[in-house]
């Protein structure tokens, strides 16, 4: 089989002549062509063709935005099912340790501690995955963006202003965070 060169087109010229120079710098749109021959009647009639069809591609617009949001709305419909489906997904091997421990817990009940603080230990695990730490430090200042004060302890051996102790963990930090931390707080003798 023998193959035949091809030549690349000739390279557009760097300046556009006559009609392209005047179209480009005309602006955009049908302009009306004033013409002092022509009759005002056929000028309005060919005005009133350029507004008709100017219409009509303000309306296939619209419904092309209209059509695109649509189409936007069904993907981000189908993205939030797929996450959901995905974290689902991870806690899955929770529930199933929850499980086996509950069998397990009829045969040996003394097994069932153990066995629920490894689910626990699972499940903190799949959260701090998600981006969500668990936040249950004890000695630390007292911060409002991680912290919730639900009350003041008097505390000789700490030092004021640190968390003394955690009532209910928190989750995440900063903006992502599922919940500050409840804790009690350690006050200045005296107050």
């Amino acid at each position: 089989m023998s193959s035949t060169p091809t030549t690349p087109p000739p390279d557009e010229p760097d300046e556009p002549d006559g009609e392209l120079r005047e179209a480009a710098e005309s602006p955009p749109g049908p302009q009306p062509e004033a013409s002092s021959e022509e009759d005002p009647a056929a000028l309005a009639e060919r005005l009133k063709a350029q507004v008709a069809e100017l219409e009509d591609v303000g309306r296939r617009a619209l419904a092309d935005a209209d059509n695109l949001r649509k189409r936007f709305e069904r993907e981000a419909d189908r993205e939030r099912r797929r996450e959901r489906a995905r974290v689902a997904a991870r806690w899955l091997p929770v529930l199933d340790n929850l499980e086996r421990a509950l069998q397990h817990a009829e045969a040996d009940p003394g097994l069932i501690l153990d066995g629920v603080r490894a689910v626990r230990d699972q499940a903190v695990e799949v959260l701090a995955e998600l981006g969500y730490p668990r936040r249950d430090e004890v000695g630390v200042p007292f911060d409002p963006a991680l912290h919730e004060a639900v009350s003041v302890m008097m505390d000789t051996d700490a030092i004021p202003g640190t968390v003394v102790r955690v009532l209910q963990p928190g989750y995440g930090d900063g903006e992502h965070q599922l919940r500050p931390a409840l804790v009690s707080v350690a006050a200045k003798a005296g107050q």
